[in-house]
């Protein structure tokens, strides 16, 4: 596991002080290398043995161990894993850049997993499959987060699960009044930050139903309101890549979640609704 692979996915076992460093240095790793412990403790207004402490907990001999992992890990995400050889001589751009993305793409699929452990994921699944015994399975999300929420939706839909989505957070507070104990709202929100969600969220705890937030692997205020959080951890320094990891790596955690769902009993009612379906999208 790589040094920042390892500060994401313990950032929220740490303390107040230790997320502060990792913060700063998830937030500059590639300048880290000029900074000295004694750098980073100024910067941060803490103390060099906090520092110090922070790599060690984190399995370091101290700070340069760290600065150096870090580093190597900076230069592979900058020039790929592999070694160059004759071959990669003729391979055309095109072929780099869908080499180069598929790594990226499977990177982040990785730390995603890593950072949800299986007893939450089979957790999520679980509220979920409980919820569609006489319940209800509300799913929202704002923007493209909305065309994860309305995707899933359809296929819970196609599972015999009653799935209520809506992407208006005045209709969905609405529609959350309608929900009882046991029910579960799904809260599709990458930076978990919209005022309106984290109300809807709250209300929904108050009507005793089960919260899953889906957000970013950061500390954001739905995370606060949800029962269960479903963690995504994609990164990337260039901007029109970053949501290409980030939906990849979030899919794949759904998907994990509908196959849990599915093998829960459901795999011939999703079967009844597919031959159903068929003749209507045949042409």
């Amino acid at each position: 596991m790589s040094a920042l692979l390892k500060i994401r996915s313990r950032r929220d076992q740490m303390s107040a002080i230790e997320r502060r460093i990792a913060d700063f240095v998830l937030d500059n790793a590639q300048l880290l290398r000029d900074y000295s412990s004694q750098q980073l403790a100024n910067a941060l207004g803490i103390s060099q043995s906090s520092v110090v402490k922070f790599c060690q907990k984190l399995g370091f001999k101290g700070y340069p161990d760290l600065k150096y992992s870090i580093g190597e890990a900076v230069a592979r995400a900058d020039n790929g894993d592999e070694p160059v050889n004759d071959a990669d001589a003729d391979v055309d751009s095109d072929d780099a850049m869908a080499c180069d993305l598929w790594r990226r793409k499977t990177e982040a699929e990785e730390e995603t997993r890593s950072i949800n452990p299986p007893d939450t994921v089979t957790a999520v699944a679980a509220a979920i499959a409980a919820a569609a015994d006489g319940g209800k399975v509300f799913l929202i999300g704002l923007g493209a987060d909305d065309i994860r929420a309305r995707a899933f939706a359809l296929r819970l839909s196609l599972l015999g699960i009653l799935a209520v989505h809506n992407f208006d957070p005045a209709h969905m507070a609405a529609s959350v009044s309608a929900a009882n104990a046991g029910d579960v709202l799904l809260v599709f929100s990458e930076h978990g930050k919209p005022p309106p969600l984290c109300y809807i969220a709250r209300y929904f705890r108050e009507r005793q139903g089960t919260v899953i937030s889906i957000t970013r692997h950061t500390s954001n205020p739905l995370r606060a309101y949800a029962n269960l959080a479903l963690l995504v951890s994609a990164h990337d320094d260039r901007a029109h890549i970053e949501p290409l990891l980030y939906h990849s790596a979030l899919q794949h955690l759904l998907d994990r979640v509908f196959v849990l769902v599915c093998e829960a009993g459901r795999e011939e009612q999703l079967q009844a609704n597919l031959e159903r379906l068929q003749p209507m999208l045949e042409p």
